[in-house]
């Protein structure tokens, strides 16, 4: 058997893609925030954000990342919608 090359704490292709879309979804709402008019909804927005990404960071289950994916990107089109 051939020992991995690859490093313990190594992401698989499946997690670093994810993780990908992950961010990628974090850097869309951030931009989109930027475009609220009012600075104390601004503010309120950016903390809301980063605050329900840091809550979620640790989250190891594919199936609930994918589902948190998908209501982002819901919460992402409304705030457009709302722009």
């Amino acid at each position: 058997m051939a020992a991995s090359r690859l490093p313990p704490g190594a992401l698989t292709l499946k997690q670093f893609l994810r993780r990908q879309q992950v961010l990628q979804l974090y850097r869309r709402i951030l931009r989109a925030i930027r475009d609220v008019p009012a600075e104390a909804d601004r503010r309120y927005l950016k903390d809301w954000a980063r605050e329900e990404f840091r809550r979620n960071k640790d989250a190891t289950d594919e199936d609930a990342i994918r589902m948190m994916i998908t209501q982002g990107n819901m919460q992402f089109k409304e705030l457009q919608r709302t722009l």
